[in-house]
């Protein structure tokens, strides 16, 4: 039977709340879209204007010695320095929305296919880390609160408090000299050992090996990922344990857990069903924050392995003072880093219908 609202054509309240809860979300999307846009800008800016301020010339890094003042006045109205500095900004922010990064000054090639070139070998890295920190943090923090009030509690607490005292670069360190240099289990420099020959198709070893079909390769290049991932995972998996585990403490607090266990569900289902699904958001919170400093942490370890990534990248441009591609790559991350975060805000939704009914 047709109600009233449907029969005379009219939307009843149960839609008009829906549609407007609809168009709450969107709006509520678009500005979380346009926050992330205007915090680009605002970095962009502030890398512009930081590296204006250091002491290199690039005209005087690309010219010879003996250059005539007339060949450095043409190479400097060549590259748009002897307009103003909002003109320049302008000129090199619209370049790198059309994908044009600009000219190395170490080496003069174009800076957009060495940034594709590098940076598969820098998300291999970043997901096997994340992979695996996020592993070791939940699968401890678990483990931590499911011994609770005992002595493994005690240990797991002290394990993870010496573990997150230890920076990642050192964790690098320390794993090349155990793992790669005593015991010699594992390799630890470079992506693959020089016997192989990879026809590039990704940028990403373990891909292309399989596209290649060579499992011997892709074995090899595996095992090169294992220590720098096992480094850049330990600078989650502490601090993902400790929220975790408090996160849960708090979560078997309230009343809706003793509720369960009268209906009879094993302490089993009330972990999965309840207590990791009502401790996910503060989980997820920590976890976007620890990936943001993961994606910094690549330089070093990157660098430590001898790995071609960005973070390699960064740190010869810095020690050539290579402001083009600082430039880019300073761009690059906060683009990384701030797609991360918009990633976070869709977990959140996802996690907490709070956040879909508001």
């Amino acid at each position: 039977m047709l109600t009233s609202f449907e029969t005379s054509g009219i939307e009843s309240p149960a839609q008009e709340g829906r549609a407007s809860r609809a168009c709450r979300q969107v709006v509520r999307l678009t500005w979380r879209l346009a926050r992330r846009v205007a915090i680009l800008l605002a970095v962009s800016v502030v890398i512009f204007a930081v590296l204006r301020l250091l002491r290199a010339d690039p005209v005087a890094m690309l010219m010879a010695p003996n250059a005539s003042l007339a060949d450095i006045t043409a190479l400097r109205h060549t590259l748009g320095l002897d307009q103003p500095v909002a003109v320049q900004y302008a000129r090199w922010l619209g370049g790198m929305l059309h994908g044009d990064f600009g000219h190395s000054l170490q080496n003069g090639q174009p800076i957009g296919p060495v940034l594709a070139a590098a940076l598969p070998t820098s998300i291999q890295l970043l997901c096997g880390g994340l992979l695996l920190g996020v592993g070791a943090g939940i699968a401890s923090g678990i483990y931590a609160f499911s011994r609770r009030d005992t002595v493994a509690e005690k240990v797991s607490e002290l394990v993870n408090g010496l573990a997150i005292s230890i920076p990642d670069f050192l964790w690098g360190i320390l794993l090349i000299l155990a793992f790669g240099i005593a015991l010699k289990w594992l390799p630890f420099l470079g992506p693959i050992d020089n016997q192989y020959t990879v026809t590039r198709h990704t940028g990403a070893l373990l891909i292309d090996t399989l596209i290649d079909g060579q499992f011997a390769a892709f074995g090899n290049a595996l095992l090169h990922l294992v220590l720098p991932c096992v480094a850049l995972g330990m600078g989650i998996a502490p601090p993902l344990m400790r929220i975790l585990r408090s996160s849960l403490l708090d979560t078997y607090a309230e009343e809706y857990i003793a509720a369960a266990r009268l209906r009879g569900l094993s302490e089993a289902q009330i972990l999965f069903r309840h207590g990791l699904r009502n401790a996910a958001l503060p989980t997820i919170n920590i976890l976007a924050m620890q990936v943001s400093l993961l994606i910094g942490g690549t330089l070093l370890i990157e660098k430590v392995f001898g790995m071609p990534g960005i973070g390699s990248l960064m740190v010869n441009a810095i020690g050539a003072r290579d402001l083009p591609m600082i430039q880019a790559l300073a761009l690059v991350y906060a683009v990384v880093v701030q797609g991360v975060n918009a990633l976070t805000d869709a977990f959140e939704v996802l996690f907490n219908p709070r956040l879909r009914i508001e």
